[in-house]
């Protein structure tokens, strides 16, 4: 059956076709027959009639340099689709939230993925919390005191921005570090939310696995190895795709999460473990699909398809 579909992304024109999650995405469902259409974040519109958006037709291809067309622009309403996929980049914003907001008017009508209204309700940084047994010791506030006695607890921590994302803003902090005050003035200075410290995980320096799960079922993981000298494992900051099996431990974590994950209807997720630690649940617009596609010869993009298939078919 042919679908139609929006993507509400970024420019597409700027996108690395070797590493894009929603390329792969685009592309599957453009070889299934479906009927594709690109918009932009700031064309979603909210009117008396319900949600509209300015779309444009597009069609996908693996050729650098070349790699989309788009068709003229036109407004429709988003509830005479079959699927809209929400896949902007964060930061979780109020941009990003007013986004769910709008979403969720057509959701009698329209799948949209992943589930705007738990999307909204599952920033990364928090919703992780609801499994605190999973995670390494973290401490959510923007009290200075109960950071210094945090770092004084647990020595290295790492100091990061509550709704940041790609590792901006991510700090390795020893225990004696004299640079603790001044980033706590950064932080209140440029973020109004708490911050987030976190006992400092040294196997990160064996790499921060990036684990898929398609309908809370995990389906394929990539070993981030960070570069020399960097504490962050994100790959565009130089981290090395390295391939990687689930462990006993990654499967424990994700049979804890993974009804949780699929009654939300959160379709398609990314959790990031470190040293058998649950860190992060990627729910806004996950990635790693295309490293791990190279690593294990998967095609893990036509998961993602086949599990809006069925629920639509359940709908």
């Amino acid at each position: 059956m042919s679908l139609a579909v929006a993507i509400q992304m970024d420019p597409i024109e700027s996108i690395d076709i070797e590493a894009d999650s929603t390329f792969v995405l685009a592309l599957e469902a453009q070889t299934r027959g479906h009927r594709l259409h690109h918009y932009l974040p700031q064309h979603l519109s909210l009117t008396a009639a319900g949600a509209v958006a300015t779309v444009r037709p597009l069609e996908v291809r693996r050729k650098a340099g070349d790699h989309f067309s788009l068709g003229a622009p036109e407004t429709v309403d988003l509830a005479s689709m079959d699927v809209v996929l929400m896949r902007q980049d964060p930061p979780f914003d109020m941009s990003y939230i007013t986004a769910t907001h709008i979403l969720e008017h057509i959701q009698a009508d329209t799948l949209v993925v992943n589930d705007p209204v738990h999307v909204r309700n599952a920033p990364e940084k928090l919703f992780v919390t609801r499994f605190p047994d999973l995670m390494p010791p973290t401490l959510i506030t923007a009290e200075r005191d109960m950071i210094v006695d945090f770092r004084s607890r647990h020595g290295d921590i790492i100091l990061k921005p509550l709704f940041g994302n790609g590792g901006a803003g991510v700090f390795h902090v020893g225990p004696e570090d004299e640079n603790l005050n001044a980033l706590l003035e950064m932080f209140g200075t440029f973020f109004r939310e708490p911050i987030i410290a976190q006992a400092y995980l040294p196997a990160v320096r064996d790499g921060d696995k990036r684990i898929i799960l398609v309908e809370g079922e995990p389906v394929g993981a990539v070993n981030r190895v960070p570069a020399e000298g960097e504490a962050r494992a994100n790959m565009h900051v130089g981290a090395r795709p390295d391939k990687s099996e689930l462990s006993d431990r990654d499967r424990e974590i994700c049979a804890a999460i993974g009804p949780a994950l699929k009654e939300r209807g959160l379709i398609f997720t990314g959790i990031d473990v470190i040293g058998g630690y649950l860190t992060e649940i990627n729910v806004p617009s996950p990635t790693g699909i295309q490293e791990i596609n190279r690593l294990d010869g998967t095609r893990l993009e036509a998961l993602v398809w086949d599990a809006i298939k069925a629920r639509l078919a359940t709908s």
